[in-house]
């Protein structure tokens, strides 16, 4: 072993002195998120555009008063660019670096709850169910999706890659990184009865890819990865998702997930705090799914 390794589990993850941006951080897997980022050490801000939300979430945080991190409420909507901007002006103020960007927010969007059940009126004959989706869903809708979904990734990431190049100054050999939570949906050949959702985040899965490839040809020391995951408790899968039955209800997958279960904090803040920490920084474009073994089980493009 090389004299300067240090193999123990409170070096390799250790986050102290990193700073954070989440977006979408106060509720749902992004607040699972700030808090495995927070509790390793980081300083995390949590963005969103409902600033009760954040400020809920940092206050119940600090009250647990068990993290060696903090988290701070910053209101932003990572749909507009002038927030974005201001939002980049306030780290800059108050930080002067950035190194761990967290591309969260995420919609449902457009949902044709028809199109699963077969003894819907809807599935009469296949020119009955094509044009019920084509009058329940709608350009708009479509187009504002993928500006959370895939759009806001862009932005977002490159609003920050100056302050996420400053937050190399901080050493230690661990770049800053940028991870972007897409989803499993975006790997599964099956629409879930959402189609905008599930290509919105294979675009996204795809925007990953380029970013991650594209920074490091132009010398833009930024990593850049993915985490998919599968069914978790959140906004969007109305919180809680209890049991087998339920959690293969909220995938609606054709066949069940293997770990008859939604995913947990735990598993989430692991997987993040991995791919940030010194632990994963040799990891560079990949994305982690971390779906229950839907993906094994159903078929994607995996």
């Amino acid at each position: 072993m090389a004299p300067q390794e240090n193999l123990s589990s409170k070096a390799m993850y250790d986050l102290a002195g990193r700073v954070a941006l989440v977006t979408g951080g106060g509720t749902g897997i992004g607040l699972m998120i700030a808090q495995g980022l927070a509790t390793n050490g980081a300083k995390v801000y949590i963005s969103g555009r409902r600033k009760d939300v954040l400020e809920k979430a940092a206050s119940a945080f600090k009250n647990t008063g068990d993290s060696s991190g903090s988290m701070h409420p910053l209101t932003m909507d990572c749909t507009d660019k002038s927030s974005i901007l201001a939002a980049v002006k306030e780290i800059e103020a108050q930080e002067g670096k950035l190194h761990i960007l967290v591309n969260n927010s995420g919609q449902t969007g457009p949902v044709s709850t028809f199109f699963n059940d077969k003894s819907a009126p809807e599935h009469k004959d296949p020119g009955t169910l094509a044009r019920a989706l084509f009058d329940n869903e709608s350009f708009e809708g479509w187009s504002d999706l993928y500006a959370i979904n895939t759009f806001s990734i862009f932005f977002v990431s490159t609003a920050f890659v100056d302050l996420l190049t400053k937050g190399n100054t901080t050493g230690g050999g661990v770049t800053s990184s940028i991870v972007n939570i897409t989803s499993m949906s975006g790997i599964l050949k099956l629409a879930q009865r959402h189609f905008a959702y599930n290509s919105s985040k294979a675009a996204a899965s795809h925007l990953t890819k380029m970013l991650a490839t594209e920074f490091a040809l132009k010398g833009i020391p930024v990593r850049v990865n993915a985490i998919a995951p599968g069914p978790y408790a959140s906004e969007m899968t109305m919180d809680e998702i209890v049991g087998p039955e339920e959690t293969h209800r909220v995938s609606q997958c054709e066949v069940p997930l293997p770990a008859q279960r939604a995913g947990n904090a735990t598993e989430m803040a692991g997987t993040i705090v991995y791919l940030v920490s010194p632990a994963g920084a040799y990891v560079n474009g990949q994305e982690i799914v971390i779906d229950g073994g839907a993906l094994a089980v159903n078929p994607s493009t995996a």
